[in-house]
C-alpha cells in the first residue's frame, strides 16, 4: 500500500531571534541554517521514517538537487518529483528561545505543478493507496478531483489557510487534518464541540482530526469521537511538528492500524520533533517513536 504525497519543498532559512520582527524594527538574529523543508517535504520524509511507502509529488530547482538526494537518503521515492528550471520555493522562518515559529513562504517551483504532473504520477495508484497533499502547491482541486474519480483515498492538510480552500471541493476528502485555528477558521466557530458539530453536519462521512498542541488532538470518526492527550515534553522548536504527526498518522492508519492508537503515536513522534531544532531533521525515526512509547505506557 502506497502513500502519494503531492506537496511542497521549501529550502528553509531558519533564523534564532529573541522574539518575532516588529514592523520597522531591525533586529539580529542569534543564529542561521539553511535546510530542507516545505509541508509537503517534512510530511514525505515522517511517512518514511514511520516505514510507509512514500512517494513524492512536487517540483524542486535544478540547482537544489542535493536536496532530492537528502529525501531519497531519508527514505521517500522521488521518481516523481522533477527538478526544473524555476527557483525553488523556500521559507524565511523566526524561531525563538521558546520555540515558537514565524514563517514568509515563497512558492516557487511548488506553484508550477500541473494537472499532467498528477496525472502522470496517480496513474499507477490503485484503490487501496492514499494521496496526501497540502495547500502550498498549484492545482490542489485537481489532486482531489483526481483521486475522486480514481476512488483513492485522499488526506488533506488545508495549511496554509486560504479564503480559496472553502471553494475546494471537500466533499472528495477521506480524511481532514487541521489545527484549531484552521478548524475556526473553516467551520466559523470558536468552541471544539461546535466545531465538531460544524463539520459533523457539513460533511457527516468525513473523517477529521484537529490537532490543539499541548492540549493533544480530537478526530472525528464516523459516529466515533477520539481524545488523545499530548505528550509533555520541553520544546525547543515546533516548527516540523504538525508535518510530523500527520506523516506517522497517515503512515499506521494506512495500514488499517487502530485510530486510537495511530494517533497515539503520531502525538508521540510529534513530541519528539518539537525537542530538536529545524524541520525535516527533527522528524523522528520509527525505532526512537517506538522506545519513546515504551517509555511513557
Amino acid at each position: 500500500m502506497a502513500i502519494f504525497n503531492v506537496g511542497s519543498i521549501n529550502i528553509d532559512h531558519v533564523y534564532q531571534v529573541e522574539h518575532f520582527v516588529q514592523p520597522g524594527e531591525t533586529l539580529s538574529s542569534n543564529g542561521y541554517q539553511q535546510l530542507l523543508g516545505g509541508k509537503g517535504a517534512n510530511q514525505s520524509i515522517a511517512l518514511a521514517q514511520a516505514g510507509a511507502d512514500a512517494f513524492h509529488v512536487g517540483k524542486l530547482s535544478k540547482s537544489d538537487a542535493d536536496y532530492k538526494q537528502a529525501l531519497i537518503r531519508f527514505g521517500v521515492d522521488c521518481k516523481h518529483l522533477e527538478c526544473t528550471d524555476e527557483p525553488s520555493g523556500h521559507a524565511i522562518i523566526q524561531v525563538t528561545p521558546s520555540g515558537e515559529n514565524a514563517i514568509v513562504l515563497f512558492g516557487g517551483a511548488n506553484q508550477t505543478i500541473s494537472s499532467d504532473d498528477i496525472s502522470q504520477a496517480l496513474a499507477s495508484a490503485k484503490p487501496s493507496d492514499w494521496v496526501l497533499t497540502q495547500n502550498e502547491t498549484s492545482c490542489v482541486e485537481q489532486v482531489l478531483t483526481t483521486c475522486k474519480a480514481k476512488q483513492l483515498k485522499i488526506a488533506f492538510n488545508p495549511a496554509p489557510m486560504t479564503s480559496a480552500i472553502k471553494d475546494l471541493p471537500l466533499d472528495c476528502l477521506s480524511l481532514l487534518i487541521v489545527n484549531e485555528v484552521e478548524a475556526q477558521e473553516l467551520s466559523g466557530q470558536s468552541d471544539l464541540d461546535k466545531m465538531e458539530q460544524y463539520f459533523r453536519s457539513k460533511w457527516p462521512e468525513l473523517e477529521v482530526i484537529i490537532t490543539m498542541g499541548k492540549a493533544g488532538v480530537r478526530m472525528l470518526r464516523h459516529q466515533q469521537t477520539l481524545n488523545v492527550s499530548a505528550f509533555n515534553v520541553e520544546a525547543v522548536d515546533t516548527t516540523a511538528a504538525g508535518d510530523t504527526f500527520i506523516g506517522y498518522f497517515l503512515a499506521a492508519y494506512s495500514q488499517h492500524s487502530d485510530a486510537e492508537q495511530a494517533l497515539k503515536r503520531a502525538c508521540a513522534a510529534s513530541a519528539l520533533a518539537v525537542t530538536k531544532q529545524g524541520a525535516a531533521q527533527s522528524i523522528p525515526a520509527k525505532s526512537d517513536v517506538e522506545r519513546f512509547l515504551a517509555n511513557h505506557n
